[in-house]
Formats: structure tokens, C-alpha cells, sequence
């Protein structure tokens, strides 16, 4: 889910980005650029998370397998 949440924010963040610059509004744009590299971050951070624990379980199940 935090996939899907992260790349609607990257969109509007794109989409805000290209309407500022087409309307000439700085603020916007750099609003835009913003909401890009938050969601960017977010994501980046899920991935390190989920390596995280893929990591633990191939220890926990190295370590179930050496009891049986």
C-alpha cells in the first residue's frame, strides 16, 4: 500500500510541478519538486525497511533450521 500511496504523491508532485511552470507560478513549482523528493524518501525508506527484514528472516530461519 505505502507503494501506491508514495507514487500518487511523486505524480502530484509531478503534476503540480508542470502546472507551476506552465503558469509561471515559482512556488508551485518548487512545491512540486518537493512532494517528488518526500515521496522519493518514503520510498526509499520502505525498501531499506523491507530489506531489513527480509534479512532477519533468513537469519530467524537459518537459525529454526540448525534446531530441527
Amino acid at each position: 500500500m505505502g507503494d501506491f500511496k508514495n507514487k500518487a504523491e511523486e505524480l502530484g508532485g509531478k503534476a503540480k510541478e508542470g502546472l507551476g511552470k506552465a503558469t509561471g507560478n515559482e512556488r508551485l513549482e518548487d512545491e512540486g519538486r518537493a512532494d517528488q523528493t518526500k515521496a522519493d524518501a518514503k520510498q526509499a525508506a520502505n525498501e531499506a525497511g523491507d530489506a531489513v527484514k527480509d534479512a532477519g528472516n533468513k537469519v530467524l530461519g537459518s537459525v529454526q533450521d540448525d534446531k530441527r
